[in-house]
């Protein structure tokens, strides 16, 4: 009988573990770092636990701190969230060793699912059908080219131990693998202490297809249908749905009972999910859809899932933990509605998806529209040590379109301010016509980046009410007379009245129409203003910006660090000449990996760092000279 559990995790799965152990009277335990000290998850649980420094690796990646935690508080169980060590075969062990209930598959499963190229080759003896590649133990990097040569570009480089997209290289041309293969490697040594590859064929028109599955210790497994994962960014899921869009019942009883297989051949006992490629160049056919992976571990997207069946899945995780089995078997779970989630990131779109860090000194989301599953507020800090993500937004309606229609407006009214999100990118990939006729696949977003990328100006409404917020300012701090009333006078027309402002050295004409301020607009001590608008945030300002501020930015030949992190390559060396977009160095910060490329043609002067230093925000890290 479980009556207490640890969270072996931080953010918004820590609290979304909570809410379903609070609401099933179970206490709850919190472990944090020093970095999370003051975080929602620290605050929501019964007790918390201190486990070590902000790096992850002294802290949550720390199996035996969080071990002792445990018994130190009581608890009766660990869950480990997703991500850290939730597939770590030897923690488990450890848990259960040390009298816990772990709440998660069973270790053997985890093994036998943790290595793609085992899982691979266990798959295809259960009859499950696998992606054509290469899984040999033959890592040299002559042996992997060599049979990246044999099945044909592109073809794709992944981490044996990975997962999330890290250790992920897509590889064009066979020029270019040597290079993608040492980055692959590099990343796969950083994020799972294990640099071993394998390849697979490059599917042309791939969709990511995944099936939820649920086993307990008494035999039973069951599906919980499919989602959609196709909408991705360097291989890192952006928005998810459930079902598939243009899954025929055909195809998904291939999918789903292919899963279920799987599932079995391990053993499986708890919440999975089998990760399938599809080709949807003709659709999607059951011949056509291929096992992938099995992430032993719930997933990031899992409400969608719990929104189109009714189901908590960390309630089943709980109860199967605990020897109970199956609350329903798969004749009583049933498809209702359409379902989406948006993940909503702390980066800058318009500035290379780089991530962005700071206080969090306004936060508001759109909690009234949709599920929103968040571990920060407003006040907290986003660092650099952990994942980028801020929340997930989740849309649930009768159909598609509806649940579409209503995340777009959820992203759009996203407030977040000075950290950037994603939350403009995401309304823009919402309302994209292919995305809402259904014609998804995995290049969805690379196709049409620029567009989707781009920040667009901000509207009339949001340039109306920045000029009034900047007005009735003014008007304030001005001394009060019978001109001050004539603003706008005209002798022989209607009253006109526009204030210039400035969108870094862009010039625009604001209206005023209105002498309501609305909420979404801040000012700040600069004399700035900030307004929202469709998910993007704008900081406007009467006053055009001085020269150098409006011309900095790599113009110089100074290449700076954008945030702060380690230096894992440095790609030249002084004196090289170097092209415009050419990768110099690549930092790594918050759990990827980033090229920071040449900005013009030029001749590398200077490089102040080496390998493995830690830089901070703003650091000076190399220097061009402009071509002749």
């Amino acid at each position: 009988m479980i009556k207490s559990i640890l969270v072996a995790n931080r953010g918004e799965i820590a609290c979304r573990v909570f809410r379903t152990a609070r609401a099933m009277g179970l206490a709850t335990v919190a472990v944090y770092s020093e970095a999370d000290a003051d975080a929602p998850h620290v605050a929501m649980a019964d007790e918390a636990v201190l486990i070590g420094p902000a790096a992850a690796r002294e802290s949550y990646l720390d199996g035996e701190k969080i071990i002792d935690a445990a018994l130190a508080a009581g608890a009766d169980a660990i869950h480990p969230g997703y991500g850290f060590l939730s597939e770590n075969a030897d923690f488990a062990e450890a848990v259960v060793a040390a009298g816990l209930t772990w709440v998660g598959p069973p270790p053997e499963a985890i093994r036998a699912m943790g290595f793609k190229d085992a899982a691979k080759a266990l798959m295809a003896a259960a009859e499950v059908p696998v992606t054509p590649g290469y899984l040999g133990e033959d890592q040299s990097a002559e042996r992997l080219k060599a049979e990246a040569d044999k099945i044909g570009y592109p073809v794709l480089i992944k981490a044996v131990a990975g997962g999330g997209g890290k250790g992920m290289r897509k590889v064009e041309h066979a020029q270019d693998f040597a290079a993608a293969l040492t980055s692959c490697q590099r990343e796969a040594l950083a994020s799972f202490n294990d640099d071993r590859v394998l390849l697979e064929t490059y599917v042309q028109r791939p969709r990511h297809i995944e099936v939820q599955v649920f086993g307990d210790a008494h035999g039973n497994v069951v599906h919980l249908y499919e989602r959609d994962c196709s909408l991705q960014r360097r291989h890192q899921k952006v928005i998810e749905e459930a079902p598939a869009p243009g899954m025929s019942e055909v195809a998904r009883a291939a999918v789903t009972q292919a899963a279920v297989n799987a599932a079995k051949a391990v053993g499986y006992v708890g919440a999975g999910t089998v990760e399938f490629i599809a080709d949807a160049s003709e659709g999607l056919r059951p011949d056509r859809i291929w096992f992938m992976e099995m992430n032993t571990r719930l997933q990031v997207e899992h409400p969608v899932t719990e929104a189109v069946t009714g189901v908590d899945l960390v309630e089943w995780q709980i109860r199967v933990a605990a020897g109970e089995p199956l609350p329903l078997g798969q004749h009583q779970i049933e498809l209702s509605g359409h379902a989406l989630e948006a993940r909503l990131y702390a980066e800058n779109p318009a500035g290379g998806f780089l991530p962005s860090i700071g206080v969090l000194e306004h936060f508001r989301l759109p909690e009234d529209l949709v599920r929103i599953d968040s571990g920060v507020e407003e006040g907290g800090e986003i660092t650099p040590f952990y994942d980028p993500m801020i929340a997930k937004l989740i849309a649930h309606a009768p159909t598609r379109e509806g649940a579409s229609d209503l995340l777009a407006q959820a992203c759009s009214e996203v407030e977040v301010w000075p950290v950037r999100t994603n939350a403009g990118f995401l309304a823009r990939c919402l309302d994209h016509p292919d995305f809402i006729a259904g014609e998804v696949d995995t290049g969805f977003i690379e196709a049409r980046i620029e567009a989707l990328a781009a920040r667009p100006d901000p509207t009339e409404p949001a340039l109306a009410a920045a000029a009034m917020a900047l007005t009735l300012t003014e008007e304030d701090a001005a001394p009060a007379g019978p001109w001050a009333a004539l603003t706008g006078f005209r002798l022989n027309a209607p009253s006109s009245r526009t204030m210039r402002l400035y969108l870094g050295d862009r010039g625009f004409d604001a209206p005023l129409y209105s002498d309501d301020v609305p909420d979404d607009v801040l000012l700040t001590e600069d004399g700035e203003v900030v307004v929202f608008d469709a998910g993007e945030t704008f900081v406007l300002t009467p006053r055009p910006p001085m020269k150098d501020a409006a011309h900095s930015g790599g113009g110089d030949g100074a290449i700076a660090s954008p945030m702060p992190g380690k230096v894992v390559a440095v790609s030249v060396a002084v004196g090289d000449a170097v092209a415009r977009g050419q990768t110099l160095l690549t930092l790594e910060a918050m759990k990827m990996e980033h090229a920071l490329a040449a900005p013009f043609d030029g001749v590398v002067e200077a490089i102040s760092v080496s390998v493995g230093d830690q830089v901070s925000e703003g650091v000076a890290l190399a220097r061009l000279k402009a071509a002749d």
